[in-house]
């Protein structure tokens, strides 16, 4: 009898080792793949705003906001944070947060905006164009996905199928977009279900000149052990310097995952740990390159538990903000306190003039 059951758990075991194995193989041959550097097309919904004026003295306003797929508002937890839930919500409710994120951004008017977590056929939020949803509110937009796997077999219950990216709209008109690829930390098997990450440059041509204003959205690695940070922080930097000696003006805005200059001092990490942002310092940008960021007021929360501001133990961030090339003259930025309703990150306002 012993025996009989031993040989009956050595099948099982053999028939779970085979099934691994299967799915390991078909999601490497399935793996989201792409180039270095691929045009993304810009889809053109509504009529756009001329462009005619002299640059010097132009000034632009530009959000940018890491949307949490419209899933991770201020009821909601998250498993890589120290949470329990893979998905908190139902599509209804999830497609309530992109609309009130969809009608907040709208309101606010910018004339630029860098949208992160941005969901076009993911399980976990209910398989809706979220981009589709925030396209209505411009003329002009671009996607570039920075996440697409069949199925991603982790944690317990499965994340599932996702489609994810970044999308940069304006009312302004873009000559053109491409997605650049960023250095990845992780290797085979991992790799083959994780992020791709990007950048998304938008080339927005000005009239009367050969400069453009090149747009950069971005979101850096969140789970890796730091390097990967670096090196696409590094990269980053490599292409904002190319395109400033072409004589371009420059701005890179997103989520960072890493910490401004003087953001720790403002909120200090609580428990180590859990999740902790990287560390950007003013050492890291060539001279007359800044940084735009606020920490007034947090751009991003733990998603350890559900969002309680009264707690002495929720951890905030200020891991959002821009880099402005040295032609860009700062005016004004601002993190909005939105109560992370909708999702685990405030939007960030940045008010800028062409030098």
């Amino acid at each position: 009898m012993i025996k009989r059951i031993w040989k009956i758990i050595l099948i099982a075991l053999g028939i779970l080792v085979i099934l691994a194995a299967a799915l390991i193989a078909w999601l490497t041959a399935t793996e989201y793949r792409p180039a270095d550097v691929e045009q993304v097309p810009v889809e053109h919904i509504g009529e756009s705003l001329p462009l005619t004026a002299e640059p010097e003295g132009m000034e632009f306003r530009i959000l940018s906001w890491n949307t949490g797929y419209g899933d991770l508002d201020k009821n909601s937890d998250f498993f890589m944070d120290g949470g329990t839930h893979v998905r908190n919500h139902d599509t209804e409710t999830v497609t309530q947060n992109v609309t009130q994120i969809r009608d907040t951004v709208a309101s606010l008017a910018p004339d630029f905006c860098f949208l992160q977590e941005v969901d076009t056929d993911s399980a976990r939020s209910g398989g809706i164009s979220q981009r589709a949803v925030y396209a209505t509110a411009f003329a002009n937009n671009a996607y570039a996905r920075n996440y697409s796997c069949a199925f991603v077999p982790y944690p317990l219950p499965f994340i599932g199928k996702v489609n994810s990216g970044l999308c940069t709209l304006t009312d302004y008109p873009v000559e053109s977009a491409e997605r650049i690829a960023l250095p990845c930390p992780f290797s085979w098997p991992v790799s083959v279900a994780n992020l791709k990450r990007c950048l998304l440059v938008s080339r927005i041509p000005l009239d009367g000149t050969d400069r453009e204003l090149v747009m950069i959205n971005l979101h850096l690695e969140a789970y890796d052990d730091g390097e990967g940070k670096a090196a696409q922080t590094k990269m980053l930097r490599e292409i904002m310097e190319r395109e400033y000696a072409a004589g371009n003006y420059v701005v890179a805005g997103g989520d960072f995952n890493q910490s401004f200059p003087e953001a720790l001092d403002a909120y200090p990490i609580k428990n180590p740990e859990l999740w902790t942002p990287g560390i950007l310092s003013d050492a890291d940008l060539s001279e007359g390159w800044h940084f735009a960021y606020d920490v007034s007021v947090p751009s991003c929360r733990l998603l350890n538990r559900p969002y309680d501001p009264d707690s002495p133990e929720t951890q905030f961030y200020t891991i959002d903000g821009f880099i402005l090339s040295p032609n860009v003259e700062l005016k004004q930025v601002e993190t909005l306190d939105m109560g992370f309703a909708w999702t685990d990150h405030n939007p960030v306002l940045l008010d800028m003039k062409l030098k």
